[in-house]
């Protein structure tokens, strides 16, 4: 152990030992003040890119948090309007949020008036925190309700555990700062020259995901609906409901998908739908041949939509077992 990290230890320990003797109405604001006291490091700076007239980006290469990368694995999203800048999804890390401000603060002379947290995965609005602090407790953060409601529940700290444990502490010091505001499907935000709109289809990556269209623009901000090249956290969602958005979000005409992990483009939902359409449809028709889930799991990776998009999918080795499972028990449900 380093002197520094010696001297810092030795503070948050002393500090804890006078929490002992502290009445209880300050414990709260003791536990702000640790957690600022004992920070991971700074994110390296990512550069913005503009995907649209209004919407900018900062990629994230990585699909999955290291202690590398520092968490940072998702999209952030930045949209250009007359009142100011809106962000969609916010980050994994406190870090992030103010890598995401550094960087926003070069290239426009606006503040941030708003975000929306397309779903309830710590990746995407963690970075809550590094805003409010910038920006005032006063910033409007929307989700969805179901969202909102797992934020404040059980997925808010489960969520900054699972990031601290998966980065080795890099990003410790983040504060549990949930969205507030509600949002529904057919809902709009207008900031002067743009309109958002937001769509939500039921299960799909988790049961309250929003998607977010960009009407000026042709642009839909997709969140983990759909992704590029990483195959997507099933845990929570479903293949059919999967299958249902995309027909629906097809229909809307955007001409760009801008998924929370890999590239923007025209083809997001047609990669993400054949390599699930893959999994699922073989599971499918186990089911119906009556074969066990070995034996499924040997025809999903001899489908050649999946073994011409395995190589490159970023987590396929590692997840594809389970998502087969997943699939297998979602068509054995839907055959009864």
């Amino acid at each position: 152990m380093n002197r520094r990290r010696f001297l810092q230890s030795s503070a948050a320990l002393s500090l804890l030992t006078a929490a002992d003797f502290a009445p209880w109405q300050a414990i709260s604001a003791f536990a702000r003040e640790l957690d600022d006291f004992v920070r991971g490091p700074a994110v390296k700076d990512h550069p913005l890119r503009q995907v649209s007239k209004h919407v900018w980006m900062i990629f994230s290469p990585d699909g999955f948090p290291t202690p590398e990368n520092q968490g940072m694995m998702c999209n952030i999203t930045f949209i250009d309007t007359a009142k100011g800048l809106v962000v969609v999804d916010s980050g994994a890390s406190v870090q992030i949020g103010e890598m995401a401000i550094r960087q926003i603060r070069k290239a426009f002379n606006k503040p941030v008036i708003a975000i929306i947290n397309t779903h309830y995965h710590g990746d995407h609005w963690l970075g809550n925190h590094a805003y409010v602090d910038a920006y005032g407790d006063g910033l409007p953060l929307y989700a969805h309700p179901g969202t909102i409601q797992a934020i404040q529940g059980v997925q808010g700290n489960m969520w900054r555990t699972l990031m601290e444990q998966w980065t080795n502490q890099a990003t410790i010091g983040t504060r549990v700062v949930p969205p507030r505001l509600p949002l529904k499907n057919g809902d709009e935000l207008k900031f002067g020259d743009v309109t958002l709109r937001m769509h939500h289809f039921g299960v799909v990556h988790t049961p309250y995901d929003l998607c977010v269209e960009v009407l000026e623009d042709g642009v839909t901000l997709i969140g983990d609906v759909a992704m590029d090249h990483r195959i997507a956290n099933m845990d929570d969602g479903s293949y059919l409901g999967t299958f249902k958005a995309y027909d629906s979000l097809e229909k809307m005409g955007s001409r760009i998908w801008l998924p929370g992990h890999g590239e923007p483009g025209a083809g997001v939902l047609k990669w993400n739908r054949r390599l699930f359409e893959g999994i699922y449809q073989p599971c499918e028709q186990a089911i119906k041949d009556g074969l066990a889930l070995e034996e499924t799991k040997a025809l999903v990776l001899k489908d050649p939509r999946v073994s011409s998009q395995a190589r490159d999918t970023k987590g396929f080795e590692t997840n594809i077992g389970k998502y087969v499972s997943l699939a297998y028990l979602e068509a054995e449900a839907a055959g009864f």
